[in-house]
């Protein structure tokens, strides 16, 4: 090889989450396209099996919001990034632009990316005005929306044409080929509405609660499967009791098998409050399931209205309930928005699609090693 230059991975999330699943999934399929790649995350995580399954070197690091003051972790990652000749770092948390970003620059890394996934302003501070000036040189947003809010605090943060949008892509092939398991077996007649992710508030789960207890009132024969785990379940469990929907509702906790978790269904359901980007709308679509979203965030840029689901006023639970009669009650009009949605998936939001817009950038496309 000419030149053995290497991109870099940096993700100290503890919690294993769509940016996570992101940076494994990119980092290995650019390793199979003669780029060395390396990943740095947190020690004592999920992060290590993941890893191993795909083969990819790695390192871990004790990294903590306080990290960036301890000058000895700082160099610890400088020496890590010099000894694999690191060209492009990609940083997924903003936590981590203050140590691994920093130490990126006393490294001498020429490109130190800032992946942002989430769909929410960047605080004007003074550190934050001092790292995207002297330390980061681009940003990969993963929706137009995302990137709207870089500098919505402050139009001077970044420059506009330093930001690129690639969408979250999926391995819809790979994702069908997996043997399906349902979790649930709906009977005859019976509609089955579903929602999957943290139960945090972001998520916003408890709306789903709400919107049982007016389907039940419409005496809509139906289940309700809320797929995952966080630290608001137990008060969402609750809720169920106390509106007395709680025999219409399984709550599964964690799900490992998202594709099982898919195909038990007959619509789904998203109700966050924002989201950077909802991957687990494109895995509903890949299941040929129509998607009903608030019209918020980035979600009007996966769900193309009335084609392959429906957006829904915020927090509108009359309308959501109305729009899941519509579907529930029409079989032909359920199977015509998931085909649809399918295709929609498979065109705007593969893994193919995605690999092809990060090889056009020059801080990705430079770094390929030629034989």
């Amino acid at each position: 090889m000419k030149h053995n230059k290497t991109i870099c991975f940096f993700n100290s999330a503890k919690a294993w989450g769509g940016g996570e699943k992101w940076h494994l999934d990119i980092a290995y399929l650019l390793s199979q396209k003669d780029f060395k790649v390396v990943l740095a995350v947190l020690k004592n995580t999920l992060w290590e099996s993941k890893i191993q399954s795909k083969h990819i070197p790695y390192k871990k690091f004790s990294i903590s919001n306080l990290s960036f003051l301890n000058l000895f972790k700082i160099f610890q990652i400088v020496s890590f990034l010099k000894t694999n000749n690191v060209e492009t770092i990609i940083i997924n948390l903003s936590r981590d632009l203050k140590v691994a970003g920093f130490a990126s620059k006393i490294a001498g890394v020429e490109n130190i990316v800032y992946r942002r996934g989430s769909a929410i302003p960047i605080k004007n501070t003074f550190l934050n005005r001092f790292i995207f000036k002297h330390i980061v040189t681009n940003i990969l947003a993963n929706s137009e929306k995302t990137k709207q809010t870089i500098n919505q605090n402050n139009p001077n943060l970044f420059p506009k044409d330093k930001i690129d949008v690639v969408y979250n892509g999926m391995d819809i092939d790979t994702f069908n080929n997996q043997g399906v398991n349902k979790i649930y077996q709906s009977s005859e007649n019976e509609i089955v509405i579903g929602n999957i992710g943290r139960i945090v508030e972001q998520k916003a789960q408890d709306k789903l609660i709400e919107l049982a207890l007016q389907l039940k009132k419409e005496n809509l024969k139906f289940k309700l499967i809320i797929g995952g785990e966080g630290p608001l379940l137990e008060e969402l469990k609750q809720q169920a009791k106390t509106l007395k929907v709680d025999k219409n509702i399984l709550f599964t906790g964690f799900v490992n098998d998202v594709k099982s978790f898919m195909e038990s269904l007959d619509i789904f359901i998203l109700t966050s409050k924002w989201e950077g980007f909802g991957y687990v709308i494109v895995e509903a679509m890949a299941c040929k399931k129509p998607v009903l979203a608030f019209d918020i965030s980035s979600n009007p840029e996966i769900i193309d209205h009335n084609n392959t689901g429906y957006l829904v006023k915020p927090f509108d639970i009359n309308e959501l309930k109305e729009k899941v009669l519509l579907i529930a009650n029409t079989k032909e009009k359920r199977e015509q928005l998931g085909t649809q949605a399918y295709r929609r998936a498979t065109t705007k939001f593969s893994i193919d699609k995605t690999i092809h817009d990060l090889l056009s950038l020059d801080f990705i496309n430079d770094c390929k090693n030629e034989l």
